[in-house]
């Protein structure tokens, strides 16, 4: 009772409610949210002192940085979905406030797509700098059978090197990513290496253009850092697995390099194996235990998951909860 009635107490403010809806819609740090909503710094992070004392919103810290986003779990963070679905949808004050957010959003992903365009064609000699990528390749390999995967998605393919590894298996590969420049010279590396059964296509990471069950595989190298809501990206992702289906998520452990957001469009310093397992059981996943590839400052992990079957499901004695998808971005 006495949590129920902190977390009341907490949202009983304009601004706070405010500040829950927002964080509905994905994560946002301190100077983020003090831009939408006009005020000053000082008060929101007082607001949101009291919300996360509260239990109602999660806070992180990536090194200089700190997010912020609804509870994921526990009485709290049921109550603040509850407080924010009461919400009307024809509220102009909230209306506002999603109409700068919208902005808010396009001005990250211009930065990154800015980003993408002038390093399109180094892509690849930029991401060598932070780790081995032929002994990240042969443990992604390693993960994903050549008996089991005939169809592949890459999400984020960028210069499509996943789509060339696993073409030259003879798997029928996709790779989609949201910047054209990437496309073409993805385009351009198939065709060189003569892989007419792969392809790439414009596509974003939220909203994949491809039926339910439509592939063995899903691989996301090196892209969830840029993101907004990690989460929802790899619930859309489990969403085309078909059952049996594996998805390897390739990305860096936490780390405190702050210069990456600014030089290189990072969203993200890495995640945590705890994080990384909690979105992949909402979008109903079973992981499996992650492959750390240590390094110089960085670490390479790889997390796999499989889609269950449903005989498999069906046979348990105890069968797990149905797993729930994140929040929509």
């Amino acid at each position: 009772m006495e949590h129920l009635l902190n977390g009341l107490r907490a949202a009983a403010e304009p601004t706070r409610l405010r500040i829950l809806a927002l964080c509905a819609h994905g994560e946002l740090t301190v100077s983020e949210l003090t831009q939408i909503l006009g005020q000053s710094q000082p008060r929101v992070s007082r607001h949101l002192k009291l919300l996360c004392e509260a239990g109602l919103l999660d806070r992180f810290r990536e090194g200089t940085w700190a997010f912020f986003r609804l509870a994921g779990v526990g009485a709290a963070g049921d109550l603040a979905r509850v407080l924010v679905d009461r919400i009307p949808d024809d509220d102009d004050t909230i209306a506002r406030d999603l109409q700068r957010l919208a902005a808010v959003k396009a001005t990250r992903a211009e930065a990154a797509s800015a980003y993408f365009r002038a390093n399109a064609a180094t892509w690849d000699r930029v991401r060598s700098l932070y780790v081995d990528e032929r002994e990240v390749e042969q443990a992604l390999l390693g993960l994903l059978p050549e008996r089991e995967v005939r169809d592949l998605l890459d999400v984020g393919t960028g210069t499509g090197r996943i789509v060339e590894l696993l073409g030259r298996r003879g798997v029928r590969a996709v790779g989609v990513d949201s910047s054209r420049d990437m496309l073409g010279v993805a385009r351009a590396n198939l065709e060189r290496a003569h892989l007419p059964h792969c392809q790439v296509r414009f596509a974003d990471a939220y909203q994949l253009p491809m039926p339910a069950a439509s592939f063995d595989a899903v691989t996301i190298h090196q892209v969830l850092h840029y993101l907004d809501d990690p989460g929802e990206a790899l619930a859309e992702a489990a969403r085309v697995l078909r059952p049996g289906g594996r998805l390897v998520v390739v990305d860096f452990a936490p780390h405190e390099l702050d210069q990456l957001r600014a030089e290189h469009a990072h969203r993200r310093l890495g995640f945590t194996d705890a994080e990384m397992e909690q979105w992949l059981r909402r979008a109903g996943l079973e992981p499996a235990p992650p492959l750390v590839l240590p390094g110089d400052p960085l670490t390479v992990v790889l997390w796999p998951a499989r889609r269950p079957r449903p005989e498999a499901a069906a046979g348990s004695v105890h069968p797990a909860p149905a797993a729930t998808r994140g929040l929509p971005h």
